[in-house]
């Protein structure tokens, strides 16, 4: 299946789902494990936030990304540098290509108490950069801005 940017049929921002099953099922985000969906050839088609990565930042008006790699499943905190693999290089992509990414963050429902993964929305790569996290090693952190926020900010094609 080829990748797909923006939308996904008729989900909307704020459309809840179930498990990264129903991600996949869906289509909204292909991988069942992996938070970045897509390749460095093609760009990055979405992204998870599941709460697992320390250096991740979510506002409103941005989310600092922490890429793919070097935490240990366990305990959850960086153990060894990232590297520029396939999904971090998808990323890097993204910024040079300006393509939308759909963005899907793992929330507590308010009406049941339950994990869910909510869409958020399209946003644009807008930076990336290299540097030490909270547990001293490196990690690729990614600058993302809604897409009603950057315009006049993207690559000219």
């Amino acid at each position: 299946m080829p990748p797909h940017f923006g939308h996904i049929g008729s989900y909307l921002p704020g459309d809840t789902f179930a498990s990264r099953l129903e991600l996949r099922l869906t289509g909204m985000h292909r991988p069942v494990r992996a938070g970045i969906a897509g390749s460095q050839h093609t760009g990055a088609e979405s992204i998870v936030l599941s709460q697992v990565y320390e250096d991740d930042v979510f506002s409103e008006d941005e989310i600092i990304y922490t890429g793919q790699g070097g935490r240990d499943p366990k305990t959850g905190h960086q153990v060894t540098s990232q590297v520029a693999n396939d999904r971090n290089l998808a990323l890097m992509k993204s910024q040079e290509t300006g393509q939308p990414v759909r963005v899907i963050r793992k929330v507590t429902d308010e009406g049941s108490g339950a994990q869910v993964f909510r869409y958020e929305g399209l946003y644009r790569v807008l930076s990336y950069e290299y540097g030490l996290g909270k547990s001293g090693v490196g990690v690729w952190r990614f600058r993302l801005v809604p897409e009603r926020l950057a315009a006049g900010q993207l690559p000219t094609a």
